[in-house]
């Protein structure tokens, strides 16, 4: 480990050759497997199996119950609700050895995944992406979109600080907490400079 300016509960397994930032939390019962690289204050909830070889970015906030396998990476920001889960093998058999044949799945920046979605691996989630609780992504999700439902469907976009944005004739839209605005260009929307 590179540091000892983390907690980390009794309970939880930290094995060897992991990067743990400053001020990151890993709670009780969690395994935070070889590899892995942890950045600075994120927050890993009770019961997390980090998979060898993860890397999460800075403040990433992990909730209960999740698992988040090889292959698996999170960028500065991402927030994994209660119990959704990542895929890592497309096709899975008990009786095939895959290992090595892990697909790769980017979390952008900023995005959330709801309690209880599941991402199938090899679909990245755009920044600040908004995944509805109990969703199944099987695609790639733009940025600010927010998607729902089984398979997941976009049905709107949302804004950084997690509003949904309400575009007008001129496709602007402003945050309602923030005040930022938004332009949608086609199937792209990004947050105007101020």
């Amino acid at each position: 480990m590179s540091n000892k300016n983390y907690y980390a509960h009794e309970t939880a397994v930290i094995d060897d050759n992991c990067e743990i930032g400053t001020g990151v939390k890993i709670w009780h019962f969690s395994h935070i497997m070889s590899n892995c690289k942890i950045g600075d204050n994120c927050n890993i909830g009770q019961n997390v199996v980090v998979s060898p070889q993860v890397i999460l970015g800075k403040n990433v906030k992990i909730q209960n119950n999740v698992s988040i396998y090889t292959g698996v990476i999170c960028e500065d920001d991402v927030f994994l609700g209660p119990s959704m889960v990542f895929t890592n093998v497309v096709n899975p058999r008990s009786n095939v050895n895959r290992r090595g044949q892990y697909s790769e799945t980017i979390v952008r920046r900023g995005a959330s995944i709801g309690a209880n979605a599941t991402i199938v691996c090899g679909h990245n989630i755009g920044e600040f992406a908004f995944i509805g609780a109990g969703a199944v992504v099987t695609k790639e999700v733009p940025a600010y979109a927010l998607v729902v439902g089984n398979p997941a469907r976009q049905v709107g976009w949302m804004s950084e600080y997690g509003h949904r944005l309400n575009f007008d004739q001129f496709n602007k839209a402003i945050c309602p907490e923030s005040g930022d605005e938004y332009i949608k260009e086609g199937n792209t929307v990004k947050k105007l400079n101020k």
